[in-house]
């Protein structure tokens, strides 16, 4: 049992891991496979120290967070393919700065590497959820996705839950260097993010001036 932990993990986790075991640790992920800001980095080394303790056998707990992984990311990727291209397209251009020819570029873009972003951005924070959304837009063929998603989602998932099988009691030492790893990717994004709104922003004023 692993009530013993709650002050240092959100209760729901730990309650559905006590009440369902390994299951519960695949729905904690699937859950934060749909909802990014929960905390992965504490459910899958939480998920390793409980089998290390004997609440749920280790190929359980790498089975079910996988499961979970996949199940998340089919749900998004569902939400991909309803949403298709013409209407991705007629929502981006009703954003402040961004083209239909902006959407034209991804594309041929997921096209050429599609596949090494699907399974590498399984393993990068933020982006590991919403990367099967482009793959739902673009038709990626669904058993290239799912073996490409459930590869990628083991070798992160595993990493996390032997690390905190090994650590025991110190599981929450993983959490420490996922914060860092998180931190970085997202202030290297911020960083990209605000060097298009720069550059974009630059290419219209001259423009905006000459029409005015």
């Amino acid at each position: 049992m692993i009530e013993s932990i709650e002050g240092t993990a959100p209760g729901w986790i730990t309650d559905l891991m006590d009440t369902l075991g390994a299951p519960g640790a695949g729905v904690a992920i699937a859950a934060e496979n749909l909802f990014p800001p929960l905390p992965s980095e504490v459910i899958l080394p939480l998920a390793g120290f409980a089998a290390a303790r004997g609440s749920m056998q280790l190929t359980s707990a790498l089975a079910w967070t996988t499961l979970g992984s996949v199940t998340g990311a089919l749900a998004l990727y569902g939400v991909g393919a309803w949403l298709g291209r013409e209407r991705t397209a007629a929502i981006a251009s009703k954003l402040p700065l961004v083209k239909v020819s902006d959407i034209e570029k991804t594309e041929r873009w997921f096209r050429r590497h599609g596949t090494k972003a699907v399974f590498f951005g399984r393993m990068i924070p933020l982006f590991r959820s919403f990367i099967s959304i482009p793959a739902g837009i673009e038709r990626m063929p669904i058993p290239t996705f799912l073996a490409l998603t459930t590869l990628g989602s083991f070798i992160w998932n595993a990493i996390f839950v032997l690390a905190g099988y090994l650590l025991g009691d110190n599981w929450e030492e993983v959490t420490g260097y996922v914060d860092v790893y998180s931190k970085v990717i997202l202030g290297t994004t911020a960083l990209a993010v605000a060097a298009f709104v720069v550059v974009r922003v630059s290419r219209r004023g001259p423009g905006a001036r000459h029409r005015g």
